[in-house]
């Protein structure tokens, strides 16, 4: 059985919030129930990555944000990393939950790995 859950948002438009939400909550679930999470954040969502980007989007109900789910999924254990080359984004540009730059044979990679369930959002 697969121990790991990787995410990878790569069509999830950062223009409509309400998509967001479901990923982010899915992994921070996975992390509570003690699976080793990550999310790559690549493609049209890479701006999600984005210090001010997140912080701004709103889910429906407009009590929580993007980057409020970000911070809980990243709390309960979730690992958030960027794919390169994620198209303007510096090391300086990201937000503070980013762990890790990957590129994409990283992702492959992993998606390849028998110990790893891939979902794509």
């Amino acid at each position: 059985m697969a121990d790991k859950l990787m995410i990878v948002l790569v069509n999830t438009d950062p223009s409509n919030p309400v998509e967001v939400g479901p990923p982010l909550f899915q992994a921070t679930v996975a992390a509570a129930m003690e699976y080793e999470v990550e999310i790559i954040i690549t493609g049209r969502s890479a701006e999600l990555a984005r210090r001010g980007v997140p912080e701004r989007l709103r889910l429906a109900d407009a009590a929580q944000t993007v980057y409020g789910l970000m911070q809980d999924a990243h709390r309960a254990g979730v690992v958030f990393k960027v794919c390169a080359p994620a198209p303007g984004l510096d090391d300086d540009d990201l937000i503070p939950e980013i762990d890790e730059t990957v590129g994409g044979a990283y992702l492959i990679s992993e998606a390849m790995d028998d110990a790893t369930v891939t979902l794509t959002y």
